[in-house]
């Protein structure tokens, strides 16, 4: 069979292609090989202005030509690549003979051994899968997950002054607003986003171990250190591993991988907060003509967006929690166990996409139902008892808590009535009575939050 939605093995390439396709410019195979190919352009263009005398009559006019090969990068290009590597047996020599063939269209034939000269594979891959994590960050992750903050800021000003009865473990609390409950979410993310940005984009590039050999002996009287740190400092604008093996240590890609699991950490507590809250009646959920909530209960609309969400981030993190834990670990110089598991990194990557998708679809769905708040609230006057018995504290009164719980508890059902009856017996001023009768659930809902 051929590949399309419906053979595809993974939902990341079938079910859920038209939400992940963007990220096939980041993390396929033929983006792999662009970005290598973008790699070992610029360290050519670099290796020309660093003042080698071999390379010294290249005067720059040629290097937006030398560009345009991975500009201009095609599918055709990507194949030819893989054509070669059926004889080379290796992916990154591969892309050295496609350049090979490229310099020679453009009369280069006596620079065709500066071509990854004095470079291992790694100097390739932990160059370029860096680069294409900091661009698919940059262009695709940053740009959905602020959406899915802006939506959240929206609602949680929309419903800023709207009370609800708080839960904890799982029983009626001190009521809170809303729109509060909804801001807990933002910042949490924004701070998580915040420790995310700070995390550099790690990247490798020194020779076959480390330590610029092959460089050194061809010209040792280069500062091939602080070349290298030009080279991927500036040029790449990556964060250039000064000590290393033959690869990346890959602490700072793991820190990355922690960061995205924290954040997507949140984003399942978000999803699991309101999938009860529909539970619990307190939204109602827009019904699209035509969809189907359940194949045998008509009257059902479920709340899938965010039970996709909460599965999709779990398996997201499942994954990111294996790069993290397996990546800074390698047998002495280097294994191949890095190169197999970092072709992966676009499907957590992909995973976490799907489901901030689903969690935006999801909330865009919602219609508060303002009224199963308030009878929520209505129903719960006990919970205003905190709020007697710290006025009561304040007045000196004698064992307030003691009463209030003496009170919430031997009355099965607490009413405003049983509050006022309450009130009324305490040896307390008419004014202290007052203040105390003008406490409601959907008013003892504390300070204000700027959201």
């Amino acid at each position: 069979m051929s590949l399309s939605a419906l053979t595809a093995v993974t939902p990341i390439d079938g079910r859920y292609y038209n939400t992940t396709k963007d990220l096939s410019a980041y993390f396929s195979e033929f983006a792999l090989i662009k970005y290598r190919v973008l790699v070992e352009v610029e360290y050519f263009i670099a290796l020309c202005e660093s003042g080698i005398p071999q390379l010294a009559h290249f005067d720059g006019s040629l290097n937006e030509n030398l560009r345009n090969i991975y500009r201009n990068f095609s599918l055709d290009d990507a194949q030819w690549v893989k054509d070669k590597e059926k004889t080379t047996n290796h992916d990154v020599k591969a892309v050295e003979y496609f350049l090979k063939n490229e310099f020679e269209k453009l009369g280069l034939h006596d620079s065709l051994e500066f071509i990854h000269f004095g470079l291992t594979s790694q100097d390739i891959n932990n160059t370029a899968i860096p680069y294409s994590w900091k661009e698919a960050i940059g262009h695709i992750y940053l740009p959905s997950i602020e959406e899915l903050l802006n939506e959240l800021k929206a609602l949680a000003n929309e419903w800023t002054a709207i009370p609800m009865l708080a839960k904890t473990h799982g029983q009626p609390a001190s009521p809170t607003r809303l729109g509060k409950e909804i801001y807990v979410f933002i910042e949490r993310i924004e701070k998580q986003l915040k420790l995310l940005k700070q995390v550099p984009f790690s990247a490798k590039f020194g020779g076959a171990t480390g330590n610029f050999n092959a460089h050194h002996v061809a010209y040792p009287n280069n500062d091939w250190v602080a070349f290298g740190n030009q080279f991927v400092n500036e040029t790449l604008g990556l964060s250039r591993s000064q000590t290393t093996t033959q690869i990346e240590h890959y602490d700072n890609f793991a820190a990355s991988c922690d960061a995205f699991k924290r954040i997507n950490n949140i984003l399942i507590d978000l999803c699991r907060d309101v999938w009860t809250y529909i539970s619990m009646d307190y939204f109602k959920q827009k019904i699209t003509a035509g969809q189907i909530g359940s194949s045998a209960m008509p009257h059902k609309v479920n709340p899938i967006d965010f039970e996709n969400a909460e599965g999709n981030l779990g398996l997201a993190n499942a994954l990111f929690e294996h790069l993290a834990a397996k990546l800074p670990i390698s047998r002495l110089q280097r294994d191949l166990t890095d190169s197999t598991v970092l072709r992966n990194i676009g499907v957590p990557f992909a995973h976490t996409l799907i489901a901030i998708k689903s969690t935006l679809r999801g909330l865009r769905k919602l219609i508060l139902n303002e009224s199963a708040l308030a009878k929520d609230l209505e129903n719960n006057w006990a919970v205003v008892a905190e709020a007697i018995q710290t006025i009561l504290r304040r007045e000196g009164y004698p064992k307030p808590y003691e009463a209030l719980k003496e009170l919430t508890r031997t009355n099965t059902h607490v009413t405003q009535d049983t509050i006022a009856t309450f009130v009324d017996g305490l040896h307390v001023s008419e004014e202290i009575k007052n203040e105390i009768k003008a406490i409601s659930p959907s008013n003892y809902t504390g300070v204000s939050f700027d959201v």
